[in-house]
């Protein structure tokens, strides 16, 4: 194992929010029943139910005797409502954030801590997220893969170590923050997913607010985690949604002026929205996925953007 023989770091808190998933939250416990732990490290798995009805208790309680769980129950639903619980439950010098669908590699805890070390005045850190796909992908997918990664909550910005800016940020399924610091920075509720809003970006709000306020950060690039891809994700419809439910978000927190705008949106949107519709229709049949993916993405960002601007403006 590659951890440092001494630390000055006592305890870790990974953090876990949880809906209504048991079974995949099962197998991400199951996964970190292997995770290594760096000598004389306190850790604890932190796991906010956030008001789930199915079996995640019972999930959460069978793993007692081979993790050093701890379930805490947020009954305001929404992802940002979790995170914030989780945040004043943690008990660690950082946390490190995952998801209830993902599996950890064996030395991703070590690898955090290591980076901890190396950078110890750095707030935030992230790491590679590789898919998991229980079955083979659609030919399209596969080959449009690298365009939409994103909308699987997987990035890679490489081997190297780099440090984190705002325009380079890590996602929700494997980032860690500064404990002390992450309680000056809590999760908008407006944002993430609840019901009613599948509009995400809570995470990278947060980092991005670390990093504009001049926290420095670092990409970590051998904490690893792979994060499930079900087959009804691999479809049009999942990708329309996710982009989509992007571009509302885009268009509610923009607040920049100078534009015309027809209803409240402006005019670029409307013809993004048009235009790149008619381009995917004629494209999505004479065309590979890679060329018409484009044309996807441009249009159902836009229509979302068309939404998010009118609910803006409200």
């Amino acid at each position: 194992m590659r951890a440092a023989i001494t630390s000055p770091i006592r305890r870790l808190t990974v953090a876990i929010c949880t809906w209504n998933r048991h079974q995949l939250l099962r197998q991400t416990l199951e996964g970190m029943t292997n995770l290594l732990v760096p000598p004389g490290l306190e850790w604890e798995v932190l796991v906010i139910n956030n008001n789930s009805t199915d079996a995640t208790d019972q999930v959460i309680e069978s793993f007692g005797d081979r993790l050093p769980v701890r379930r805490v129950f947020e009954a305001q639903p929404g992802l940002s409502c979790a995170r914030n619980r989780a945040v004043h439950e943690a008990t660690g010098e950082y946390i490190i954030w995952t998801d209830d669908d993902v599996l950890v590699a064996p030395d991703w805890m070590v690898e955090y801590h290591r980076a901890f070390e190396r950078w110890p005045s750095a707030v935030v850190f992230g790491g590679p997220i590789q898919p998991w796909f229980p079955n083979a992908p659609p030919s399209w997918l596969a080959a449009a893969w690298p365009q939409v990664a994103n909308a699987y909550a997987c990035i890679d910005y490489g081997r190297d170590a780099v440090p984190l800016t705002p325009r380079r940020v890590p996602f929700g399924a494997s980032f860690a923050i500064q404990t002390a610091r992450q309680r000056t920075l809590l999760y908008d509720i407006g944002r993430g997913v609840r019901p009613g809003s599948r509009v995400g970006g809570e995470e990278t709000d947060v980092v991005r607010r670390a990093l504009e306020a001049g926290d420095a950060g670092w990409w970590v690039p051998t904490a690893r985690v792979r994060h499930y891809i079900p087959a009804e994700r691999q479809t049009i419809q999942y990708l329309r949604r996710w982009y989509s439910g992007y571009g509302e978000y885009l268009g509610r927190f923009d607040h920049s002026t100078g534009f015309v705008r027809l209803f409240g949106v402006p005019r670029w949107v409307v013809r993004q929205a048009l235009f790149g519709e008619m381009r995917y229709c004629v494209r999505r049949w004479t065309s590979d996925s890679p060329i018409w993916m484009e044309d996807l993405k441009a249009a159902s960002t836009a229509w979302g953007q068309m939404r998010g601007y009118r609910m803006g403006a409200r």
